[in-house]
């Protein structure tokens, strides 16, 4: 007992007599002299136990007569005994254990013409049920197994063995298996007396055969959990003879079992199988290219926790899965585009299957096939998984014999299905509630893991559940480069001869002086990497490209670099094409790629239905796309191929088709679809600036048909991120007009202020807002006319302050290129309300719509006297914005962002300010009257003649740089740092001694 961890010896009291005893009471019902059968001899010969249940097995199937029985059963203490052979015999057995117990209970029905107590069936079955679960793993881990072979028992677990065949003591309590306890072990074994018993043996012969502590710890738990079905399949064959059996478990025997296999078919044909598929549909898995990443906590403040060391990221998840003080946080991993969050999900399914199933079972999600949220967050799994294990049993969550891990992939993808009502909030809140009643309820020990963008919690990081544990991956380092490029190697070398002298070249070029500080900074991600590899492979790649590139140019160059790679592959394969549409330049398919990158990014989905995509090709009249249809249509005819000719046409050029929805396709990685999005927006930015020679028509794109452009790429939903860092990269490479851009997007934008286009009252039945709502609502995007109008004017609102940012850094637009979003403060046009109308009108959609939407955008902005008083700007980004004189009276700025930021003379009476960067800000006579500060980081910040009357500096953060002293009121503040008071009262006294 002092041996056995913790995690298998829980607390309980221990009465009574064992199986030796049930096992004597048995055969002595059969009419045979109990002493003679448990002679001291037999008892000796324990270590030869083993031997004798396989004997005493076969002769049951051969010559089941007490005859023949009865001298067999004397040498045995329990079915247990085989433990005292060597553990690889176990799998060569020629009976399944199960049998052997069936057979004895049928024995002793038929001599006895009696049914047998549910003591003995449960006392007799179990241990059947333990020996076969524990064969069924021996079986499945053919490695383990061979060295396990040669091994016997120790006369110390032998021992253990004979106590469990006879009086069983322990904390000097006896155990008792009474009716109460068989069934309780009936309904959850795992759980049950027996089991702890069964596994304080077994967890002693694995170690003394030669595995470490914590590995047999672990093997003994999975045994242990497994160990009902067998359970439950044996008794099932035999519940008609034992009415009591019948009775604790009903008509729920065959549904049970159903649900078992179904589950068993879900992890072999569905998780099981994901590590095995293709990469980007080549010649090699995922398995094959995987890399285990690091990750870095995330704390409570929205702030990576650099501090902290790294960890593994399959380590991190398991560790905190085995810690019970764990066991209600909802473990959260994020990352941007491109760095392994799902390559992760698919790998860590199969791990958990492979390695720590039945202990977790795991279930893999991806949230965009949530097509609906439920009220109830049980019904969401439900439907999500879809498989009948979880759609047959109503009660498959509350089964203590089965414990889920649910991976839901993706969490920034909820936010593009369902828009920026209150889903996003609603989803956090479910599944924190759904993991803290997991915690409470042992019926319900599942687990959570989410992963996902972080741009999808902006705004809402101050107000996530508590119970949420994040961390970020990490680039890959030096040492992970390495072991993807040994990977890379492996699989070069696998299908080119060269494959060696190939994976040299391409670590020499990484290695180029030219491109040292670009690539070095690229290969850290995963999906940058295997471009760049799969690129320079094929010669695509010089070592000079990148001279002078930022991150998002270079990052850029090589999605136009992988796209045109990826086309020329194809056109030099011919697949699906024939020799009219080989002759095609690649710029004739770019229009069909940039109008599906577009429609993948506006259905608020991964996939988007050909139709649309045809749809938005015909409305274009591009006649090259629309003639590259009709040949790929002409010769699917000919061929007599089945299917959509476009989408035949798409196969080869990394879409594929969707598995969400017949007739439509989905990039194989969603950075594809965002860059190809933000391609097809560029071309219409473009358009915008070509100028005529007509007076009458000033521009070649005018500006009725312009408004309705605006609406048609803008109107479905939120730019994100890395589309809006996409669309500046790419403009920034074009020789355009951008000072005519501005200008006619900024009319645009004052016209969208004043309502002119929902409020069109010359065309009410066919407004631009309306007329979009309608498209997208025919291809089953649900927005309403408003919710068109708001993301239209947010959007366009976020190119300017984009286009504002660019011309203040680019030397030729400067003084050219200014954006006040309430008007110049100079001029008579300012209003400083104009700004906090537009937060009150999104809010239609929800309190956070403008933080969500336009929040991460106004850095560097013009915002001086700007009114935002008690506006809800939680996480907004003003890093080195212009604040000046602006009013933030009451306003709500968790973990607000003012890093560098002006705020000289601002107003912030009453302003939440909790855990906000104020690193280098300008605080200069700002009124911070009753501002809460709590955690606020005040490093290098300027505080002279701040008014700090009643300011909660709880817990913040300062440095020698920061300018305190000049501050008004400090000592009517809440919380001032020691070192502040102290030496403001030397300074006071100093300058009273020089008077």
């Amino acid at each position: 007992e002092e041996r056995l961890p913790q995690s298998l010896s829980p607390l309980f009291p221990i009465k009574s007599n064992m199986v030796r005893q049930i096992w004597k009471d048995f055969w002595k019902v059969l009419n045979t002299d109990v002493n003679e059968l448990f002679s001291p001899d037999a008892v000796e010969q324990t270590a030869k136990a083993g031997e004798v249940v396989f004997k005493f097995a076969e002769t049951l199937e051969k010559s089941p007569d007490s005859t023949a029985l009865l001298p067999l059963a004397g040498q045995i203490n329990s079915l247990l005994d085989i433990l005292n052979s060597p553990l690889g015999e176990i799998v060569e057995a020629a009976l399944p254990f199960m049998s052997i117990a069936t057979g004895i209970l049928k024995f002793y029905v038929e001599k006895t013409r009696q049914e047998p107590s549910l003591e003995l069936c449960v006392a007799l079955v179990s241990q059947a049920a333990y020996l076969e679960s524990l064969r069924q793993f021996l079986k499945q881990n053919p490695d383990l197994k061979t060295e396990l072979d040669l091994v016997p028992s120790s006369q110390a677990v032998q021992k253990q063995i004979i106590k469990l065949g006879n009086k069983l003591e322990i904390a000097g309590e006896e155990f008792v298996l009474d009716e109460k306890e068989a069934e309780n072990t009936l309904v959850c074994f795992h759980n049950s007396k027996l089991a702890h018993i069964f596994n304080q043996i077994l967890w002693l012969r694995l170690q003394e055969s030669g595995l470490e502590e914590e590995q047999a710890k672990l093997i003994t738990e999975r045994i242990s959990r497994s160990t009902h079905r067998h359970f439950k399949r044996s008794l099932a064959t035999i519940r008609d003879s034992v009415k009591e059996l019948a009775a604790v478990y009903g008509e729920g025997w065959h549904k049970d079992l159903q649900a078992y296999l179904s589950l068993d078919q879900y992890l072999e044909g569905f998780i099981a199988q994901k590590p095995q598929e293709k990469v980007f549909n080549k010649d090699f898995t995922f398995e094959e290219i995987y890399v285990h990443l690091q990750v870095l906590p995330i704390e409570e403040n929205g702030k990576i926790h650099y501090e902290a060391s790294p960890e593994n990221i399959e380590t991190w998840v398991k560790n905190r899965l085995q810690e019970e003080s764990k066991s209600g946080q909802v473990l959260f991993i994020q990352s941007g585009p491109g760095r392994g969050k799902s390559f992760f999900c698919r790998m860590f399914a199969d791990l958990v299957r492979r390695e720590l199933h039945p202990i977790w079972t795991p279930i893999l999600i991806r949230l965009r096939d949530l097509k609906n949220l439920e009220l109830n967050f049980d019904r969401t799994l439900e439907a999500a998984i879809g498989w009948d294990f979880a759609r047959s049993n109503s009660g498959w969550l509350t089964d203590r014999n089965t414990r889920f891990l649910f991976i839901l992939d993706g969490f920034d993808e909820l936010l593009l299905q369902g828009g920026l009502n209150r889903a996003l909030q609603q989803f956090l809140e479910q599944v924190a509630l759904f993991q803290s009643r997991c915690a409470e309820n042992p019926e319900r020990g599942h687990r959570i893991l989410i992963t996902g963008r972080p741009f999808a919690l902006w705004g809402i990081e101050r107000l996530m559940p508590h119970n949420i544990e994040r961390v970020t991956i990490l680039p890959m380092d030096k040492q992970i480069q390495q072991q993807w490029l040994g990977r890379w190697e492996e699989i070069l070398k696998k299908n080119d001869q060269s494959g060696l002298e190939k994976s040299k070249a391409f670590q020499n070029f990484l290695q180029v002086p030219d491109c040292l500080d670009e690539v070095q900074e690229l290969v850290q991600e995963p999906l940058l990497m295997y471009f760049l590899a799969a690129m320079h492979r094929d010669n695509r790649l010089q070592g000079n490209m990148f001279l002078d590139s930022s991150k998002s140019e270079a990052k850029l160059l090589i999605y136009e670099e992988a796209l045109e790679w990826v086309l020329r592959q194809r056109l030099e394969a011919g697949i699906h094409l024939n020799r009219h549409i080989k002759n095609l330049e690649l710029e004739d398919f770019y229009s069909i790629f940039a109008e599906s990158g577009l429609c993948v990014i506006q259905s608020g989905r991964e996939y988007a239905s050909l139709g649309m995509i045809k749809q938005r090709l015909e409305l274009k009249e591009d006649k090259v796309a629309q003639n590259l249809i009709e040949l790929a249509k002409r010769q699917q005819s000919e061929r007599n191929q089945s299917g959509n000719f476009l989408q035949n046409l798409l196969a080869d050029f990394y879409f594929k088709s969707s598995s969400e929805q017949d007739n439509s396709i989905e990039f194989l990685h969603k950075s594809f679809s965002e860059y190809l999005c933000a391609k097809r927006m560029v071309k219409t930015l473009i358009d915008w600036t070509l100028t005529t020679n007509k007076r009458r028509q000033p521009y070649f794109i005018a500006t009725t048909e312009m408004e309705w452009q605006v609406y048609d790429l803008f109107g479905y939903g939120p730019l994100n991120q890395e589309i809006v860092e996409y669309i500046v990269a790419i403009l920034d490479k074009q020789q355009l007009n951008f000072v005519l851009l501005f200008e006619r997007l900024e009319d645009f934008y004052w016209r969208w202020c004043k309502g002119e286009y929902i409020e069109a009252l010359e065309n009410m039945q066919d407004t631009l807002p309306l007329r979009k709502s309608r498209q997208l609502q025919q291809q089953k995007i649900k927005r309403g006319q408003q919710d068109v109008e708001i993301y239209t004017g947010l959007n366009v609102l976020i190119l300017l302050l984009e286009l504002h940012r660019y011309g203040q850094t680019n030397p030729e637009l400067q003084g050219k290129i200014s954006f006040y979003p309430c008007g110049d403060p100079e001029s008579n046009s300012f209003h400083r309300m104009h700004l906090f109308r537009i937060i009150g009108y999104t809010n239609y959609l929800s309190p956070f719509t403008f933080t969500q939407i336009v929040g991460k955008f106004l850095h560097s902005s013009d915002l001086r006297q700007v009114v935002f008083s008690g506006g809800l700007l939680t996480g907004s980004d003003f890093s080195n914005a212009n604040l000046r004189s602006a009013y933030l009276s009451r306003a709500y700025l968790l973990g607000a962002n003012f890093y560098k930021a002006n705020l000289t003379g601002v107003d912030l009476t009453g302003a939440y300010l909790c855990g906000a960067n104020l690193t280098g800000a300008n605080l200069t006579n700002a009124c911070l009257m009753g501002v809460d500060l709590t955690g606020a980081d005040l490093t290098d910040t300027d505080l002279t003649g701040a008014l700090l009357t009643g300011a909660n500096l709880s817990n913040v953060r300062w440095s020698k740089q920061t300018k305190w002293s000049g501050a008004k009121n400090l000592h009517e503040a809440i919380e001032v740092p020691k070192v502040w008071l102290d030496k403001r009262v030397q300074g006071t006294l100093l300058r009273l001694k020089t008077r």
